[in-house]
């Protein structure tokens, strides 16, 4: 079997430890990172990615393809960054103040890098000022804000009224997603979109970012 489809199919099967052997022996016979990257894990993703979305793969399943996806993505990040690898974009992402639940926000990053962007996890219990100081730091195309608690979820609002203050609303999208979060409330407070689930995320990424470079293409 092809290394790279090997790589593939053991991420969509959420084999941890297979999937970190065959990424080192691709690395060991020379198979360029970006392909590693793209033709293996990337496409093991995306299959894993269509099959959340459509009901037959489950959270349990993601959560071990997650695994398997992070143990490639370790060996393989670094060899990316010493050949100028080109993201499709930066997010930076994180579960707002008072809230530390993170299996969403975590599935929402692996799967967001397994797509091919960049992303920058601050974690949880994320105030707002600390969003404000990523934003200025890291220069993203993409904040994502997650929340499980209806007691949470307004601070997604403050993040948003800090970024207006700070007059850098304009210069990054934002994204909201979590149990209690509807598409009515991304409206409500001003945000740029709402995902339901992880694989819904990555649309919305991809979707948002086509269209601020078409705009800007004008």
């Amino acid at each position: 079997m092809d290394l790279l489809q090997d790589i593939a199919l053991n991420v969509q099967s959420g084999y941890t430890e297979k999937t970190r052997k065959a990424v080192e022996q691709a690395v060991a016979e020379g198979i360029p990172a970006n392909d590693i990257l793209h033709k293996g894990l990337i496409a093991g993703m995306n299959v894993v990615a269509e099959r959340f979305k459509t009901g037959q793969m489950f959270l349990p399943e993601v959560l071990a393809v997650a695994g398997a996806m992070k143990a490639g993505m370790t060996i393989v990040r670094p060899l990316l960054e010493m050949t100028n690898h080109e993201s499709l974009g930066k997010i930076v992402i994180g579960t707002v103040r008072g809230d530390m639940h993170d299996i969403g926000k975590n599935l929402v990053a692996i799967m967001l890098q397994g797509a091919g962007f960049d992303v920058v996890d601050l974690g949880t219990d994320v105030r707002a000022d600390k969003f404000i100081e990523a934003v200025e730091r890291e220069h993203p195309d993409i904040i994502g804000m997650s929340a499980l608690l209806t007691t949470t979820m307004v601070h997604m609002k403050g993040v948003i009224e800090a970024l207006e203050k700070k007059n850098l609303r304009e210069k990054v999208k934002v994204i909201i997603g979590g149990a209690p979060i509807s598409r009515n409330y991304a409206q409500e407070i001003r945000a740029d979109g709402y995902a339901r689930d992880a694989a819904t995320a990555v649309d919305l990424v991809r979707t948002l970012l086509n269209s601020t470079r078409a705009t800007a293409a004008v």
